[in-house]
């Protein structure tokens, strides 16, 4: 029998952490990175049958990559969840009614349904999961982000509570991270007697969840500890494409309320990607990835030293890309627009999706990066 998350929590030797952005359907570029590693861990181990729930140890992510998160966790070969993605991407982007627009672009119930056609009733303490899973929201009712793990070891995991989580239906907890707002409504989940409102996990600083992984895995209040250092920890970042929206002819007249209204948001979310990869990079050993840099003042951050940083606490891959032009046609792609694969719910663009994710991952995931930890 495959070994369950509850196996790995003491298990010996170094540990490895997977983390998975947010970006709607631009999961199919998260994907491809994953089939890249996935294809070089089998080559590299010999097993061909290897998934990455039996390579990785603890899983996050938000968002669509809370989708992703949980299928690996799950055992899913990567072949799978594409062929997922790709058969229920217009299912799970189902345009609601003419009034309903009014609030939100697509349907809740067909999404769920989606999901919870694969996860059936188990609940986040599933055995059924063969590593730990870490899911990252919003709780609207309290305004606070909620990363939510099925750690037996964690404070509200404690099944004698009458509020445990591990008791919460693994479906709704997916569901309530990819509710992003604008394009689905809230999920309302009850955690014993009290009822909660969740929102997308991508409208908080955690939409790369890797940094605040790494945290859970390591600090002492998530009562895991693993411990640290460059041949005991990896971590792998996979990004689902940058989207930054330049502009050269901006006025100030034209940042009124609507502009603001439109655009704060993104503004946030890439910012709050940004940070979780500088700090990743600060405290880790940066071994490969792109973007190549954070900024053109601090480049990659790859040999950063001194203070906090020295010695470093874990060896760190991070896999994105720009989503611009000049990106598209430095990977060969150069008849693929930057604005048919950058918006979040372009269903009619699956196969240029898979094509970037594709190319990208070719570039920038190698074998040698996973040098120590097979």
């Amino acid at each position: 029998m495959p070994a369950t998350f509850l196996d790995k929590l003491d298990a010996t030797g170094p540990k490895k952490l997977l983390a998975i952005d947010g970006g709607g359907i631009r999961g199919l570029i998260a994907i491809e990175y994953l089939a890249r590693i996935e294809a070089l861990l089998r080559e590299r181990s010999g097993r061909s049958d290897l998934v990455l729930g039996d390579y990785f140890d603890y899983v996050a992510g938000t968002s669509t990559g809370g989708i992703l998160a949980t299928l690996v966790a799950l055992g899913m070969p990567v072949d799978r969840m594409r062929e997922f993605y790709v058969g229920k991407a217009r299912e799970m982007f189902a345009p609601a009614t003419f009034l309903k627009r009014f609030q939100n672009r697509y349907v809740a119930a067909r999404l769920a349904a989606t999901i919870r056609d694969v996860l059936g009733d188990m609940t986040l303490g599933s055995e059924d999961l063969r590593t730990l899973l870490l899911l990252v929201m919003r709780n609207a009712t309290t305004d606070s982000p909620w990363p939510v793990s099925n750690n037996p070891r964690a404070m509200y995991n404690d099944r004698s509570l009458a509020n445990c989580n591990l008791q919460v239906p693994l479906w709704q907890l997916v569901r309530a991270s990819t509710a992003a707002p604008v394009y689905f409504p809230p999920e309302e989940i009850d955690f014993g007697d009290e009822r909660f409102l969740f929102v997308d996990g991508a409208v908080t600083m955690y939409n790369n969840p890797s940094f605040l992984l790494f945290c859970m895995a390591t600090l002492e209040p998530y009562r895991l500890q693993w411990p640290v250092g460059e041949d005991r920890l990896l971590l792998v970042s996979v990004g689902t494409g940058l989207s930054r929206k330049s502009d050269a002819n901006l006025k100030a007249t034209q940042m009124n309320l609507i502009y603001n209204a439109a655009r704060i948001p993104s503004a946030l979310i890439y910012s709050a990607l940004v940070e979780q990869d500088r700090l990743c990079r600060i405290f880790g050993r940066m071994r490969a990835g792109g973007p190549p840099t954070i900024d053109s003042e601090i480049g990659a951050l790859a040999a950063a030293t001194g203070g906090l940083v020295s010695p470093k606490l874990f060896t760190y891959m991070r896999y994105n890309l720009l989503l611009s032009s000049a990106e598209l046609a430095s990977l060969g792609l150069a008849e693929i627009a930057e604005s048919e694969v950058q918006p979040l719910d372009r269903v009619d663009k699956l196969d240029e999706l898979r094509r970037v994710g594709a190319a990208s991952a070719a570039r920038l995931v190698a074998a040698e990066h996973f040098e120590g930890f097979v």
